[in-house]
């Protein structure tokens, strides 16, 4: 599986990355053993950078796969979490379970905690030095500030200090901002020494927003730029009424246009998942696409989608049909 190098760092991530929303309980309960041969599989497959956060189910997400890759070589993989987001217990006596319609921020975790947005210097510490408990690990490679958007004033005079101190002490090796927005992230590349940015939901087959100026910021500063969200949160994967784009139903005029361009994919005899994957890699900022998994299955399907071959004619007929930008590809 190719490699690329994160910025300035000396981390090198694969092309393909394991999400581990999904195994701290996004949406629906994981089993444990699922969760963690889903580790396991993307492993086999060769993958070697994986990604979670605090938020992801309470913590659970981090414990799980800190727990699936503790006994594998330190040095062969890659391992990014989150700050931003600092965990409170609830006080004693107001612990309540969560059932299926009744969710912890779209986790199916036990609200054992409440989530409080800290940018401060001493929240992004102590979130790091949590994580690293909760992984079980002797550090992180890569530490992004997660979803600051509303906080931009603490994030980059506060957060964005703390880390860069983390990295010199070597606590973490790379650092950045994680977000379903452009604006910010480029200006993260711009205004600060970010390794990398991960960018979310822009950068698709739907939204090629990142083209503006997210991506040529980072390829003109030679900074790393991982891609999640490429299915915009279901519509690009199977385009139904129904299906869902950033986490709501999708708008008519946006199933029909992901409707166009699966016609257009299963013309050239490449389903659309495999398109949508394949797309943010062939831009040069980009190191690597970022996909949540749940199960084995769905983590050897991603990557047998990888290794399926996109004739440029493909790319050609999307442009001609006016469904990907001129430089998009």
């Amino acid at each position: 599986m190719r490699r690329s190098t994160l910025g300035n760092s000396a981390v090198e991530v694969t092309e393909l990355s394991f999400g581990a929303a999904a195994i701290g309980n996004l949406y629906t309960a994981v089993d444990p053993d699922r969760a963690a041969a889903a580790v396991d599989a993307a492993w086999g497959e060769g993958v070697r950078y994986f990604d979670t956060a605090p938020h992801y189910g309470l913590g659970l997400s981090e414990r799980r796969l800190g727990e699936a890759l503790r006994d594998r070589p330190r040095d062969a993989f890659v391992l990014s979490t989150k700050a931003g987001r600092v965990l409170d217990p609830l006080p004693a006596g107001a612990t309540h379970e969560t059932g299926p319609d009744r969710l912890s921020e779209g986790f199916a975790v036990p609200a054992t905690h409440i989530r409080r947005w800290d940018f401060s210097a001493e929240g992004v510490r102590r979130s790091i030095e949590e994580s690293l408990e909760r992984l079980g690990l002797d550090r992180i490679d890569i530490a992004y500030l997660h979803d600051p958007d509303d906080h931009a004033e603490a994030a980059f005079h506060q957060a964005y200090p703390e880390l860069e101190k983390l990295r010199a002490e070597g606590v973490v090796r790379a650092i950045g901002a994680g977000m379903n927005q452009t604006a910010m992230l480029t200006r993260f590349l711009r205004d600060t020494d970010a390794d990398v940015v991960l960018c979310a939901g822009r950068y698709t087959l739907l939204d090629q927003s990142a083209l503006d100026e997210l991506l040529p910021e980072a390829a003109a500063r030679g900074r790393g730029v991982v891609v999640g969200g490429v299915f915009n949160s279901g519509l690009l994967a199977d385009p139904r009424p129904g299906a869902t784009y950033d986490y709501t139903a999708a708008p008519r005029t946006l199933l029909d246009r992901a409707l166009r361009i699966k016609a257009v994919t299963e013309r050239h005899g490449v389903p659309l998942r495999a398109a949508a994957l394949h797309y943010p890699l062939a831009h040069p900022a980009v190191a690597t696409v970022l996909v949540g998994t749940r199960s084995p299955d769905e983590v050897r399907d991603a990557a047998a989608l990888l290794r399926r071959p996109v004739p440029d004619q493909l790319w050609e007929e999307l442009r001609a049909e006016g469904l990907l930008t001129e430089n998009g590809h």
